[in-house]
């Protein structure tokens, strides 16, 4: 199904001046703790019903960014006692290749204390894809179908191939399949065809996070930890880059598109000296084609309302969230 198209000019960034449209609402804590993310979860749960899976990136063996284990099982114990990790294969050779080098990485990282469902262990589904540019449908875990409810748990991140990893790419990427459906995100649908540039790409994975967010509708929601910073993304593991951002805190939203958004607005509110590595990994890599390709699929709002519950539920600024930035120790 694959055309082209013109350049979205995804290395720029959009002021929020210029953009248009609606606002969604974001919730934002300093508060990176245990005791942080359960409140950003009761802000965004209202529709979190059922059989629910959290989606999150379990990393590789001993990888130093990961959003902590004993938030997560904190999270699990008063708010989700019955929900379960899910995860796929990945698409390059590794420690999480196969199911079983991945159940061994998964126990090495300390996700243990509840259930862990490799989507793509017994096969494969086929989510459609409405209004794309290159799928009208996109292959993911065969488990996935399982679930009545999808909290997307995201550590927010620099990414080697999109920029930043964020909601988005949580389950672009995360969601697909590690054989055929990451493939054609990542080489396309022809098979001559191995290079794609970065629009593409972002286009691609983001057409698959689309397929996930209509599949479950109301009943998804969205955390993003901006914590350990990295321009590496989690897939790197031990290997990953040095941190060089600082931390700033937990935002959550029933919006993928604004909360990804707010995310990167607050990367731009900081000093030079604090941002220049992860704005450079990027816009070298087009990431903001993310962004724009969500709103232009009608995925979310680019325009938001960010609410500081640290002071009383006030509206704030990107630029307000960054000004008493503190060295996070755990």
């Amino acid at each position: 199904m694959s055309r082209s198209i013109p350049d979205k000019n995804g290395a720029r960034f959009v002021p929020y001046a210029d953009r248009t449209g609606n606002e969604s609402v974001v919730y934002f804590t300093r508060d990176l703790s245990a005791e942080g993310l359960r409140k950003m979860y009761e802000r965004v749960n209202e529709h979190i019903t059922g059989k629910v899976a959290v989606k999150l990136h379990t990393g590789e063996p001993h990888g130093p960014n990961i959003i902590p284990r004993p938030w997560v099982k904190d999270l699990f114990g008063h708010c989700l006692p019955d929900a379960t990790i899910v995860e796929t294969n990945t698409y390059y050779d590794g420690d999480r290749y196969t199911t079983e080098q991945h159940r061994r990485t998964i126990e090495i990282n300390g996700w243990t204390f509840a259930p862990v469902d490799i989507m793509d262990e017994n096969g494969t589904a086929d989510l459609p894809v409405t209004g794309g540019n290159w799928f009208d449908h996109i292959s993911v875990g065969k488990d996935l179908l399982n679930y009545d409810s999808l909290l997307v748990l995201t550590h927010f991140k620099g990414h080697t191939t999109g920029g930043f990893g964020g909601s988005n790419k949580n389950i672009g990427i995360g969601c697909a399949d590690g054989r055929i459906g990451k493939a054609a995100i990542h080489t396309g649908t022809n098979a001559e065809q191995w290079a794609i540039t970065e629009e593409e790409f972002m286009e691609r994975m983001t057409e698959s996070s689309k397929a996930t967010v209509d599949h479950f509708g109301k009943n998804i929601t969205f955390i993003n930890v901006m914590r350990n910073m990295s321009v590496s993304c989690d897939c790197e593991g031990v290997a990953a880059e040095p941190v060089v951002t600082p931390n700033v805190g937990i935002l959550a939203s029933t919006d993928i598109l604004a909360v990804d958004q707010a995310c990167v607005d607050i990367v731009y509110a900081m000093r030079e000296d604090e941002n220049h590595d992860l704005v450079e990994r990027i816009e070298s890599r087009h990431g903001h084609r993310q962004l724009s390709y969500m709103k232009e699929l009608g995925m979310g709002n680019n325009r938001y309302v960010l609410i500081d519950i640290d002071n009383g539920d006030v509206r704030m600024r990107a630029e307000d969230a960054v000004i008493d930035l503190v060295p996070f120790t755990e």
